[in-house]
């Protein structure tokens, strides 16, 4: 049997009455009080997570430029030292090995990459060096977020900066269509910085909040909505691909960008009362890759491959939920919009 992992905050989240669940090799939070009270807190208030099972990768020297802009997708010389960018990591057949936040630094990049993908994504870029004992990671979302720090950070930047008394990476980043930040900080100091954060009245929540906010707001999730067998022309992200320089699998990116995609992801809201879930057919063809319930919205809503002329907004679709067809509508991402103060 496995032994899981756990993040230096586990005693919180114990002495908190959290269900704690097996994720990516780690004894993680799922709940404290409530799904759906932790993602409305997150869109009204503020809440607070702990990501610390993230991986980071250094990759730095005079070489660490050139080396990653020939290994990622994006185009590293569109950020300078102190923001950060979305990209991915491809393959030779152009499909998604992970997707992940790079930081430039004056002397090279910090890479925050998926749990599950340290290991691989470490062995793909062999220059790099994995520093995820380093680091301990809080995410603070939510309209208030911010506020309640008493910290301001532009979106995708980040600085060395002291947050409540402890010196952390402040960094303008997150995985929930909100405002806020993510807090890197020495392990040893991530409980003094969690009861910090909670004692401003920010709310613990866990992953089951963090994947429905993030489906709202129709970021996709490695491992269900990217895949190494799916490029990010079909997942919507060629936003993210700098087809104009070389990386793994260009080539087939370009290829598939000019001939347009088979298939696309897609968002879409179900139209009679059901939950839609990874794994559920599209009777019209096609596949659910996430789904659940939108608390705000209060309806099941979801992501799927679609071929692409059913991917248009508008359009009725099928799903099969536990061998029922339910009807869902197919709409433009993301779900969710946050609302400017």
């Amino acid at each position: 049997m496995q032994t899981l992992r756990r993040t230096p905050l586990f005693d919180r989240h114990e002495a908190l009455g959290a269900r704690l669940v097996p994720f990516a090799g780690w004894e993680m939070p799922v709940q404290y009080a409530s799904i759906v009270e932790e993602h409305l807190a997150v869109r009204r208030h503020a809440g607070v997570f702990d990501v610390s099972h993230m991986g980071e990768l250094e990759v730095s020297g005079e070489g660490a430029h050139d080396y990653l802009q020939g290994r990622l997708s994006n185009d590293l010389d569109r950020i300078g030292p102190g923001q950060a960018q979305y990209t991915l990591l491809t393959n030779d057949a152009g499909g998604v090995i992970d997707d992940l936040i790079v930081y430039r630094r004056d002397d090279g990049y910090l890479l925050v990459v998926n749990a599950a993908n340290v290991e691989i994504d470490a062995l793909r870029l062999e220059e790099a060096q994995d520093v995820s004992a380093r680091w301990a990671m809080l995410a603070v979302q939510g309209p208030r977020a911010l506020e309640l720090l008493g910290v301001e950070v532009a979106p995708f930047s980040f600085r060395e900066e002291e947050v409540l008394g402890i010196p952390v990476l402040l960094c303008g980043t997150g995985y929930t269509g909100e405002r806020g930040c993510e807090l890197l900080c020495a392990p040893d100091a991530a409980g003094e910085l969690w009861d910090g954060v909670v004692g401003r009245g920010v709310v613990p929540c866990g992953l089951g909040a963090r994947d429905t906010l993030r489906l709202e707001a129709c970021y996709p999730l490695h491992g269900q909505d990217l895949t190494p067998e799916r490029t990010p022309i079909e997942a919507g992200l060629a936003w993210a691909c700098a087809l104009g320089k070389s990386f793994p699998g260009v080539e087939v990116l370009r290829g598939r960008q000019e001939e347009g995609p088979a298939e696309r992801l897609a968002a879409f809201v179900m139209e009679e009362k059901a939950i839609p879930r990874a794994g559920m057919a599209v009777l019209e063809g096609g596949l659910v890759t996430s789904g659940g319930f939108s608390p705000v919205l209060e309806q099941g809503i979801g992501m799927g491959y679609l071929p692409a002329a059913l991917a248009e907004p508008g359009t009725g679709i099928t799903v099969d939920v536990r061998g029922k067809p339910r009807a869902a509508r197919v709409v433009k991402k993301p779900i969710y919009v946050r609302k400017e103060p």
